[in-house]
């Protein structure tokens, strides 16, 4: 049972990335799966959520408008796209799962989390 983070990089201001992560080892029916983010020196902060479900999501203002998460059932994925990045979005980037949950609480409420994965780092730089 994990989760597997991908996608972080060097990139300039205005850039793009996108992360993915893909779970194993479990089924994906009714989860809320989301991306956390945890910068040097601040806590770490839910930045978008998504319900397998029925795709409703959450994301923390600072990033609404340029971020955007989805998810591939099939595949049991889910993707963070990250547009118009900001050097204030660097931070390592986590994924998350509240089975059963809301992508509000996940997003909200980190230690409804009961699986993480392992880091990916996000570096937005000139």
């Amino acid at each position: 049972v994990q989760l597997q983070a991908s996608g972080g990089g060097l990139v300039h201001p205005g850039g793009s990335l996108r992360l993915s992560c893909v779970a194993s080892g479990f089924t994906f029916d009714h989860y809320a799966i989301g991306w956390f983010r945890q910068a040097p020196g601040k806590e770490r902060e839910g930045v978008a959520c998504i319900s397998t479900t029925d795709d409703s999501t959450h994301y923390v203002d600072s990033v609404k408008g340029r971020f955007t998460i989805s998810v591939d059932n099939a595949k049991k994925t889910v993707y963070l796209q990250m547009n118009s990045l900001k050097p204030e979005d660097t931070a390592v980037y986590y994924c998350a799962t509240d089975k059963g949950g809301y992508p509000w609480r996940l997003c909200l409420y980190e230690n409804m989390s009961e699986l993480w994965g392992q880091g990916t780092l996000v570096t937005v730089s000139s």
